[in-house]
């Protein structure tokens, strides 16, 4: 839930890296609470409203954060405009060391 948070704090922060591991739990718990707010709606029978405020809500974040996962592989925001290569590129380790966009997010930290 951390990495989830910590997302949330860089709203709008389109600059630096981010490690694969922050992407991807942002996606998952992004994707857990989707459904949970359309199961929660579905047994109310509500519109959907709910649903779609909180995707407009995650929106921003979500594309900071695949454009700083892009930047991790030494790679330009724009890729994430190319479906199949931006999911390689999202998958992939990150560049070891600084690069252009800003210093290693693992170095210091544990191994995956």
């Amino acid at each position: 839930m951390n990495w989830y948070i910590g997302v949330l704090k860089k709203y709008a922060v389109f600059s630096g890296r981010a490690r694969r591991k922050e992407y991807w739990m942002f996606f998952l718990f992004n994707i857990l609470i989707a459904f949970a707010l359309g199961f929660i709606e579905g047994l109310l029978g509500g519109p959907g409203y709910v649903g779609n405020i909180y995707s407009l809500a995650v929106l921003i974040p979500g594309i900071a954060v695949a454009i700083r996962r892009m930047h991790d592989t030494d790679h330009s925001g724009w890729w994430m405009l190319l479906p199949i290569v931006n999911i390689i590129f999202a998958v992939s380790d990150g560049t070891r060391g600084s690069n252009r966009f800003g210093s290693d997010p693992k170095a210091g930290s544990v191994p995956e």
